[in-house]
């Protein structure tokens, strides 16, 4: 005869709280992802000027308010700035560069970020303004 025991164990895998995590995981990434992209939050200044290109092309250079620069979302020491231009642009020599100074930082701190761009060989170089409200 064959009869089953019924002192047999059965292994199932419950693969609800796995699902119920990596969609957690997911939603998470969705919410902080645009916040990465964008980059370091600054107070821009306002400005007429065109709307830019793809924002994912180009490489963002933040200028915060206590003149802490970001590169991307990497933050450079004031002395690495110019080292790492260089850096960035034997890597993508026609890569355009977003500079974004907050209202409130010294002209001449985002000037000399300027300047390290266009010593890194970098020709086009585009400081970004938030648009006037009509």
């Amino acid at each position: 005869m064959n009869v089953r025991s019924h002192s047999a164990l059965e292994s199932n895998i419950n693969v609800t709280p796995l699902v119920d995590v990596c969609l957690v995981l997911l939603i998470i990434f969705m919410v902080i992802v645009p916040t990465i992209v964008t980059g370091i939050t600054v107070k821009l200044p306002v400005g007429n000027g065109d709307p830019v290109g793809k924002l994912d092309e180009q490489l963002a250079i933040t200028v915060k308010d206590d003149a802490t620069v970001y590169l991307g979302a990497l933050a450079v020491r004031r002395e690495q700035v110019a080292s790492e231009l260089e850096r960035l642009h034997a890597q993508s020599p026609n890569r355009p560069v977003a500079v974004r100074g907050d209202k409130t930082v010294a002209y001449g701190e985002v000037a000399r970020v300027l300047g390290a761009c266009r010593g890194a060989g970098f020709t086009d170089v585009r400081l970004i303004t938030t648009k006037r409200a009509d």
